[in-house]
C-alpha cells in the first residue's frame, strides 16, 4: 500500500529541536553531563494553589463543552487591569487548548489556500507551519537587530499585500526577546485597515518583562479589536505548560469563525484545570511579580559572567531567552552542535526560527542560577 502525506506536510521536514534532542539522548547515553539551556519549558512549579485546586476539583471527569461560565469574565477581569483594555466576556474571549494550539489552527478557520500570511523572520515555527497546513503562503517580515527587531511594514511589496489575508506578529518576542511600543502598535493597526489585514498578535511572554517595564496589548490600541486577535497563555506566565490552556481575544467574528471549527473537533479542557486557570487569573498577581524577579535574576548572572568572559551580549529587555550573536559569526547549527558535544551546554541556532536567525542562538533560562553561571563557565572554555 501507497501511503503518502498529503503535500501540505510534505512541505514540512524535521524540526530541528528534534535533531538537538536525538543528539542530546545519544550524548546521555554516552554519559556526558549537559545543561538544557535549549527549550522554553518552565523548570519551575505554579502556585501552589493551582496545584491545590487541581487536586481537590480531580474527580470531576466530565466533558466540559468549552469554557466553564465564569471563565471568560476572569480574561476580561484579568485585561482590564493589567492592560486596560475592556473585553466582552460572552463574545470578545475564546478558550483555547493552549495558545500554540490555536495558533496553529487560525490558519485553517481563516485563509484559503494561496492566501499569503506574513509572518515574522526569525519567529516562533508554527506561524510558518500552521500557514503552510492549511496551504497558504508564508511571507517573511526580516526582524533584524538594527531595526530593534520590528518588522518594516512599507517594504512589503504591494502584489504581496493585494493576495494577504493576515499578518502574525509577537511581542515581546520570541526568540529575538525584543519589545514593541505603543507606537508601532498604532502603525499596525493603520496598516491593517489600509489593506484589510487581519492581525495576529501572540502575547504568551506578556508578563517577562525586564527592568520594571510592562508588556504592551495590542488590543490597547483604538481600533485594533477592528482588525486583530491577541493570543495569551498560562504556560509561561503561571508554569501551568503542561496543563494545556490558553485563550485569544478581540475581533468577535474571527472568534465566532474559531469557536465553529473548535465546535467540532474540541471537547472542552479538563474541568480542574479550567479552575486552576481561574484562580491564577484573579489571585497570581504576587507570583507574576516573583516569577519576573527570578528570571531577571537568572539573565543578569548568565550575561554578567559571559560578558566577563569576552562574550559580548546585550541583556535582553524580556522572554525568558538571550538571543545573540555567534562568537565570530559562526554558523548557527555548527556552533550549537560543537558547543553540545564539547562543553556539555544545549542551546537552539537561530537558524531553527527563519533564514534571519543563522549567525545566532538562542539561550534559554530555564535552569537555576548555579547552573546558569555554570553553564557560563564551561561556555568560556569552550
Amino acid at each position: 500500500m501507497d501511503i503518502q502525506a498529503s503535500n501540505h506536510i510534505q512541505q514540512l521536514r524535521r524540526g530541528i529541536f528534534n535533531e538537538i534532542l536525538d543528539e542530546k539522548r545519544r550524548l546521555e547515553k554516552e554519559g556526558k553531563s549537559l545543561i538544557d539551556l535549549s527549550i522554553g519549558s518552565p523548570d519551575l512549579p505554579p502556585p501552589d494553589f493551582v496545584t491545590e485546586i487541581i487536586q481537590h476539583a480531580s474527580k470531576d471527569y466530565f466533558y466540559t463543552m468549552g469554557a466553564i461560565p465564569t471563565f471568560n469574565g476572569k480574561v476580561a477581569d484579568f485585561y482590564n487591569d493589567r492592560y486596560d483594555v475592556k473585553l466582552h466576556p460572552e463574545s470578545e474571549v475564546l478558550q483555547l487548548i493552549g495558545s500554540q494550539d490555536g495558533l496553529a489552527h487560525l490558519a485553517t478557520a481563516m485563509i484559503n489556500p494561496g492566501d499569503y500570511v506574513l509572518v515574522p523572520d526569525p519567529g516562533y515555527p508554527i506561524f510558518e507551519v500552521g500557514v503552510r497546513i492549511a496551504g497558504g503562503q508564508p511571507y517573511p517580515l526580516p526582524l533584524t537587530e538594527e531595526n530593534d527587531y520590528l518588522p518594516r511594514l512599507d517594504r512589503v511589496p504591494q502584489h504581496i499585500l493585494n493576495r494577504a489575508k493576515m499578518m502574525i506578529l509577537n511581542y515581546p518576542a520570541n526568540p529575538v526577546t525584543a519589545t514593541a511600543d505603543r507606537s508601532f502598535f498604532k502603525e499596525v493597526v493603520r496598516f491593517a485597515q489600509k489593506y484589510n489585514i487581519l492581525v495576529v498578535h501572540d502575547f504568551t511572554y506578556s508578563e517577562l518583562v525586564f527592568d520594571g517595564k510592562r508588556g504592551i496589548s495590542l488590543l490597547s490600541v483604538p481600533g485594533a479589536k477592528e482588525v486583530g486577535v491577541e493570543f495569551n497563555s498560562f504556560s509561561k506566565t503561571f508554569n501551568m505548560a503542561g496543563c494545556r490552556i490558553g485563550y485569544m481575544a478581540g475581533n468577535e467574528k474571527v472568534l465566532n469563525i474559531m469557536e465553529t471549527m473548535m465546535s467540532h473537533t474540541q471537547y472542552g479542557i479538563f474541568y480542574p484545570i479550567q479552575k486552576a486557570a481561574e484562580a491564577a487569573l484573579t489571585r497570581g498577581f504576587d507570583f507574576m511579580e516573583q516569577q519576573v524577579n527570578t528570571y531577571q535574576s537568572r539573565r543578569d548572572v548568565l550575561m554578567d559572567r559571559l560578558n566577563q568572559a569576552g562574550w559580548p551580549l546585550s541583556k535582553p529587555p524580556a522572554t525568558m531567552y538571550v538571543w545573540t550573536r555567534t562568537p565570530g559569526g559562526r554558523d548557527s547549527m555548527d556552533f550549537t552542535f560543537r558547543l553540545m558535544r564539547e562543553a556539555g551546554i544545549v542551546v537552539t541556532p537561530g537558524k531553527a526560527f527563519g533564514p534571519e536567525g543563522e549567525g545566532y542562538v538562542r539561550i534559554s533560562l530555564v535552569q537555576p542560577e548555579d547552573q546558569l553561571a555554570k553553564a557560563a563557565e564551561r561556555i568560556n572554555r569552550f
